[in-house]
């Protein structure tokens, strides 16, 4: 839902909270939540909680951190320095939009600040409710954190799904016996990579998806993870884009892998193993587009540079390229131009352009140095089998008798 109030003020009161949180934990974790009660549809109270597992505040302190220029005076906060100016700001702040402000602490335990606040709504109730991803009912989640279990568990519980929890990759293939719909690993596994674990649960005969929330999903991706990986996003993942997650691989799993209208001719061309070389030199976008394409049946080589794509070409001919424009040593326009020297008066292959550049009158210049057609970063599994399809079906079928 949104609401109607000052976006600013308040961005400043999460911050002067989160970083106050965030100060006084050494070890542990800091975890925000938001809750809401609309009232008669036209405003909402509003409760905001930041809570972290920090040094804690003695009993006889709590209503003294919230005075100007003070701090708790005690040992285990002589390491930590600041004016003390961050939450009587905020309590002011607050205040002044007709709010409440409270904290809640335990010495050794972590401390929870909080504010509620009364806000007009600005749209409908309901209008950022969750998609229902069918088919999820069950869900194996790996984590060590309990904190972060706690949320997901919430989180989950909105699309109606029943969730098991494990701490590790041993427990998450004993519970796995009773296979999940989707397996959903947050964080990194103590007990063995994450890729060694979706490896071991597949030949385990689970054959649930899984999901890697990861603070290095960009470091995972390049590390290459096995097929039953279906997506990793970057930790901290807002609630909708779980939801889309889940959603979009609940949905592919339980779709046909091609349209009825190009799985005729598509069929027809893979079957005799189509030779695709791919020439990219980012080893993420290399692995997004292996798996876009792994349901194929495809001989697909990569090239990391114009020069390595001319060389792959030189030692077997593909049936289809896809180009990088933008690669060192050797850029994409550059390497066709060579290829299609090599191929002289030849039939050509199509080589299909692969580019951040969508500007008007890129098209014709990329047409201009010899490409077939192009595709736009970032790739879309769609358009890159509507090419596969295209291209792919026109060449010409070996006889096999």
């Amino acid at each position: 839902m949104k609401f109607v109030g000052d976006p600013g003020r308040l961005r400043q009161v999460l911050t002067n909270l989160m970083g106050n949180a965030v100060k006084f934990t050494a070890h542990g974790h800091v975890s925000v939540r938001v809750v809401g009660v609309v009232q008669n549809g036209e405003s909402a109270d509003i409760r905001l909680t930041v809570e972290d597992t920090g040094i804690g505040i003695p009993e006889d302190k709590i209503d003294h951190v919230f005075g100007e220029f003070n701090q708790v005076e005690e040992a285990s906060n002589r390491n930590f320095e600041g004016t003390g100016l961050g939450l009587s700001i905020t309590r002011r702040l607050i205040e002044m939009m007709e709010g409440e402000v409270w904290v809640e602490s335990k010495v050794g335990q972590g401390s929870c600040f909080g504010f509620r606040l009364r806000l007009p709504v600005d749209e409908p109730h309901g209008a950022d409710a969750p998609c229902l991803p069918p088919n999820l009912t069950c869900a194996l989640v790996v984590s060590e954190q309990s904190a972060n279990c706690s949320i997901l568990s919430r989180q989950l519980g909105l699309l109606g799904a029943q969730t098991t929890f494990c701490s590790n990759g041993a427990e998450a293939l004993g519970l796995a016996v009773a296979p999940p719909d989707i397996v959903i690993v947050e964080g990194a596994v103590p007990d063995m990579p994450v890729a060694d674990l979706a490896q071991a649960l597949a030949t385990s005969g689970c054959a649930a998806p899984m999901l890697v929330l990861s603070a290095e999903a960009s470091v995972l991706m390049a590390q290459g993870l096995p097929p039953n990986v279906c997506r990793v996003l970057q930790k901290p993942v807002a609630r909708r884009a779980l939801f889309e997650a889940l959603e979009a691989i609940v949905t592919d799993r339980a779709s046909p892998t091609a349209p009825p209208e190009a799985a005729g001719p598509q069929k027809a061309r893979l079957h005799a193993r189509l030779d695709v070389l791919v020439a990219e030199d980012n080893k993420t976008n290399q692995l997004v587009f292996r798996k876009m394409v792994q349901h194929l049946d495809l001989d697909l080589r990569f090239a990391d540079n114009g020069i390595e794509a001319v060389a792959a070409f030189r030692e077997r001919r593909p049936d289809l390229v896809f180009m990088d424009i933008s690669m060192p040593r050797m850029d994409g326009k550059e390497a066709t131009h060579e290829i299609r020297r090599i191929e002289g008066d030849g039939p050509q292959v199509p080589i299909i352009a692969v580019t951040a550049h969508a500007m008007e009158g890129d098209r014709e210049v990329i047409i201009a140095a010899g490409l077939t057609d192009y595709l736009t970063k970032p790739l879309r599994k769609a358009k890159i089998l509507e090419m596969i399809d295209r291209y792919g079906a026109t060449l010409p079928v070996a006889d096999t008798g």
